[in-house]
């Protein structure tokens, strides 16, 4: 029996966001995103949308499209805690629950909705209760696997339900723009229209008429193409985290620089958030790199590998501004950023534990602790004990 996979995504959900928190923004257009002369819009209310403002759009241009706009700054912790509230919100209906993105996730609802007469009042129930109860609007898709079910949700919007079975691929997904294929970006969408493949049909039968120039352009992610098209492929809902590999933050500057001072405040900032990240996610680092971004676009990144694995903001700022001052021509930049990589789980070693402990010492709490600690102080004031008598050369 085929899974049912169902996707559900937010609608305009930053903007939803600010619309939740401040009644009196519903039903104007609200405008989140990036506010300096470089900006960009991240997310726009439908109210906004029917000015043709959409995600991605230069802030200036959005300005001018619609000047009574209400523009507002990410409020990211924000949408975090709400994000966290919606897929709390998802396990109700199962306990295999994926987070796709911020706003986004797939929920493998086969024993649930295998077992109702009337599957569509359980989405409905879903849609109506996400809104009343947390003030979040949905679209829902439904499909065997997750390539139909996040193809089905695009479909109608904002607060609709569209099912797509395996029967229905070429009556509902054929005949929709080749861009529309979840999984094929822009810059391949575009050589695919000038071969003359406009649609998701002409895709499907170019895969089958003319197979070995297909593969040999897709490479191995033919057969994903392949296997998604015709209804088959990946319908594992996996509700475990997946397992980040860096953590980095960037920041674009709101006139290009060469202020050696103001670069590297930014890169202070930008280390503490790495820090703050790496607390967050339990995980230490054996890599900091540093990247640039100048005038022409062209990126530089600058790397140096550690022996011993760090996590405090403070000693990432170190190293970070170390490696910029060492490395930087003094070419006007627009864009810096800072990355932990080489990823290792935060245990110490060296962890102590009271004679009034039961045999076992969290030593993840108590870092996340003392990281948080030393980060309101704004220097490093606390520190666990283990690493003050390394320090001290015991």
């Amino acid at each position: 029996m085929a899974k049912i996979i169902v996707h559900v995504d937010l609608n305009a959900f930053f903007a939803t966001a600010e619309q939740i928190r401040r009644p009196d923004y519903v039903g104007k257009p609200v405008i989140v995103g990036g506010l300096g002369p470089r900006g960009v819009v991240s997310t726009a209310s439908y109210e906004a949308r029917k000015y043709g403002v959409h995600s991605a759009m230069p802030i200036g241009e959005a300005r001018m499209l619609c000047p009574n706009g209400i523009f507002l700054p990410g409020d990211y912790p924000y949408y975090e805690m709400l994000s966290r509230s919606f897929f709390g919100y998802l396990k109700n209906y199962s306990s295999l629950v994926e987070e796709a993105s911020i706003d986004e996730g797939f929920v493998d609802m086969t024993s649930l909705l295998s077992k109702t007469k009337d599957p569509l009042s359980v989405l409905a129930s879903l849609q109506r209760g996400l809104l009343e109860q947390i003030g979040l609007r949905c679209s829902i898709g439904v499909g065997p696997t997750k390539f139909l079910a996040k193809m089905a949700s695009d479909m109608k919007k904002p607060m609709g339900i569209t099912i797509i079975r395996r029967k229905d691929i070429k009556k509902m997904l054929y005949p929709l723009p080749i861009d529309n294929f979840f999984g094929i970006g822009k810059k391949t969408a575009a050589h695919l229209r000038s071969k003359g493949i406009n649609t998701i049909g002409d895709f499907a039968s170019e895969t089958v008429n003319n197979e070995f120039e297909m593969k040999k352009f897709f490479g191995k992610r033919f057969d994903y193409y392949v296997d998604s098209i015709n209804g088959y492929g990946d319908d594992v809902v996996n509700p475990e985290r997946p397992d980040p590999k860096s953590v980095g933050h960037s920041r674009t500057f709101m006139t290009d620089t060469d202020d050696f001072a103001e670069i590297k405040a930014v890169i202070e900032e930008l280390s503490k958030e790495v820090g703050e990240r790496l607390s967050k996610e339990k995980k230490k680092c054996k890599r900091i790199v540093v990247n640039v971004k100048d005038t022409n676009f062209k990126v530089s990144s600058k790397s140096i590998n550690l022996n011993e694995p760090i996590i405090e903001s403070e000693d990432i700022i170190k190293l970070a501004k170390k490696l910029f001052a060492d490395n930087y021509s003094g070419k006007m930049i627009r864009l810096v950023g800072v990355t932990a990589g080489n990823l290792v789980p935060l245990k110490d070693r060296n962890a102590q534990m009271s004679l009034f402990d039961d045999g076992e010492y969290d030593e993840d709490k108590t870092q996340v602790l003392v990281d948080s600690l030393n980060r309101k102080a704004n220097k490093k004031v606390v520190m666990i004990a283990s690493e003050a008598l390394k320090k001290n050369g015991y």
